[in-house]
């Protein structure tokens, strides 16, 4: 069975062998592929695995051999599943392994919006303090999160885990999902619209998928609902904001800070506003990266393979 890998170097950088895939099949590596390369490098698979690289109704076309697609993510939406569905081939994903690691992420990109802990440190390091005819100095409000509310929007297992982590900073937690689960185990704990969660968080933290119904819904009349000294996180997806107007937000003063993990186009373009926003901490979708994280992932991509070869595919999502 050939196994091929389109783009695993984000996965594996030289820390997290492909052993366990490798005992499963014959096994080759791309770290990247481009478009031009897609179908000549997927053409002998009949395992193929994939994160970023798209593999569209008129590239699966031109692969008679593939039988098995699995996804080096949580989200699916680089392969046509209907397309897969309909020639029969199953479409796995990795649904459960950065969770602790994004929500950890989530209140890095918090404290930093907090404390401001680099820029301080750097401030030391420039000589800043022992010019200082204080003890004690700060270029940045300082923020405290007991007692806030943090607004989450989409509470599934990462939402769920960040709203333990809120708690555990005695911080209220509101949420707003389509699909309202079981009350979780922390309180106070209140499920509210989505206006309200704009409305009346300190922080607002997202939490969702991407669907072409909900594509940049965070937007200039949603930011206007925020209250000036608020927050807001984004380790979801780029596409959920409309980055023009929450740049806007920002520069205007209508909104305190913002940290984002994701953007809409990936690797970030010059142009991208938020570039030049005020406040605005841009990470380079990283939150999922810790070794644990990619480990579990590497982890689980092999049983979907060994799944598949058994005859009883997991982690379906076609």
């Amino acid at each position: 069975m050939n196994i091929v890998v389109l783009d695993g170097y984000t996965l594996n950088p030289g820390d997290n062998p492909w052993t366990p895939v490798e005992a499963l099949g014959r096994l080759t590596v791309y770290d990247r592929t481009g478009p031009d390369k897609i179908i000549e490098r997927a053409l002998p698979a009949d395992v193929i695995l994939t994160n970023k690289t798209p593999l569209t109704k008129e590239t699966l076309a031109h692969l008679p051999n593939l039988k098995f697609i699995s996804v080096l993510a949580t989200g699916f939406n680089v392969v046509d599943v209907q397309t897969a569905r309909k020639r029969s081939i199953p479409v796995s994903n990795v649904p459960v392994y950065g969770t602790d690691s994004v929500a950890q992420f989530v209140f890095a990109l918090l404290l930093e919006l907090c404390h401001h802990v680099g820029d301080h440190a750097n401030a030391v390091k420039q000589g800043q303090w022992t010019a200082n005819p204080d003890f004690s100095f700060w270029t940045t409000p300082l923020v405290e999160l007991a007692g806030k509310t943090m607004g989450l929007v989409g509470f599934g297992r990462i939402g769920r885990r960040v709203g333990a982590l809120a708690s555990a900073f005695e911080m209220k937690v509101i949420a707003h999902d389509a699909v309202r689960g079981g009350a979780p185990d922390f309180s106070p704990f209140e499920w509210v619209s989505l206006d309200k969660v704009f409305r009346r968080s300190d922080v607002v933290s997202l939490h969702c998928p991407q669907t072409t119904e909900n594509a940049g819904f965070v937007n200039q009349a949603l930011l206007k609902r925020m209250q000036p000294h608020a927050f807001f996180i984004n380790t979801a997806r780029g596409g959920l904001v409309n980055e023009t107007d929450l740049a806007e937000a920002l520069n205007a003063g209508r909104l305190a800070g913002a940290g984002v993990d994701v953007v809409s186009a990936e690797p970030i373009r010059e142009n991208n506003p938020l570039l030049k926003a005020k406040n605005c901490l841009i990470t380079p979708h990283h939150a999922w990266a810790t070794l644990s994280a990619r480990k579990r992932l590497m982890g689980t991509t092999a049983e979907n393979i060994a799944g598949f070869v058994k005859g009883k595919p997991v982690n379906v999502v076609n």
